[in-house]
């Protein structure tokens, strides 16, 4: 069944996978969410993450991040959907639970944090916030 929002069913995917106590998921691939998988790793929410070629657009395995029993992503929420794009300029980007989590937004240089496009200067898509 084809979603209409990739990016959506990308994080309920995660969210389920790790409220039920799973390693693994596996999520059929696309740029955007490889991408999003990199920035997830790089800010520790997930262990790692594989790009398996499966002949066709390929599968994300992700290895779930998990502190005792409970999971490392306590949170996650898309921001802007297909219906309502949210974009923000470099001053705008907001705060997730007081710099504890973060935002993720589709900028001109990459996939960033909101940390790192403050740094960067930039504003974008924001796409979803972790904690």
């Amino acid at each position: 069944m084809a979603s209409s929002d990739q990016i959506g069913d990308f994080l309920t995917r995660i969210r389920n996978a790790s409220s039920a106590g799973h390693r693994t998921v596996d999520i059929p691939s696309s740029n955007l969410k490889r991408e999003i998988s990199r920035v997830l790793q790089e800010t520790g929410f997930i262990r790692k993450f594989v790009v398996v070629d499966d002949g066709r657009q390929g599968i994300i395995k992700i290895l779930l991040k998990y502190n005792g029993r409970s999971p490392v992503i306590q949170g996650l929420e898309r921001v802007s959907t297909p219906g309502r794009r949210l974009y923000s300029g470099v001053g705008d980007i907001p705060k997730v639970i007081n710099g504890l989590g973060y935002a993720i937004l589709s900028t001109p240089k990459g996939v960033l944090t909101d940390k790192q496009s403050r740094e960067a200067n930039v504003g974008g898509e924001i796409l979803l916030k972790v904690w």
